[in-house]
């Protein structure tokens, strides 16, 4: 026996599916600076910490508030952020870029994430002195 459908009742077509558009989204650069926040894990004495992250987004403002987003929700208080671009804007000012930092990169666009890369705590009025 054959399973076969009646002549009018033919299986749908199926829709056609669009190319994926190419992601719009880069991966920035960002030093931000935390203070202290009961719970938020720095070492005893510390005043506060600067924490280097590659972070993606459709532009800088939204990997910005991506990465503060995900800072809070350590329990960190982020008190500043200084951008320093893309890949190509860091590459086009002279920046040295390894294998290591360009894997990570590649990693938190192909995640769509946050990755820390470094985590410097800061004792005294270290803050004051950069």
């Amino acid at each position: 026996m054959t399973d076969s459908l009646p002549e009018n009742d033919s299986p749908e077509p199926k829709p056609e599916r669009r190319p994926k558009k190419p992601s719009r989204q880069q991966v920035y650069t960002l030093l931000i600076e935390v203070g202290r926040k009961k719970g938020d894990g720095l070492p005893k004495g510390a005043t506060g910490a600067g924490i280097l992250c590659f972070a993606s987004g459709v532009d800088e403002a939204e990997a910005v508030r991506e990465t503060v987003a995900i800072l809070k929700e350590a329990d960190l208080a982020p008190l500043d952020v200084t951008g320093y671009g893309t890949l190509a804007e860091r590459e086009k000012l002279g920046d040295e870029i390894d294998d290591e930092e360009r894997a990570l990169m590649q990693r938190a666009l192909d995640e769509n994430s946050v990755i820390v890369v470094q985590m410097t705590p800061f004792f005294g009025d270290e803050r004051k002195t950069r």
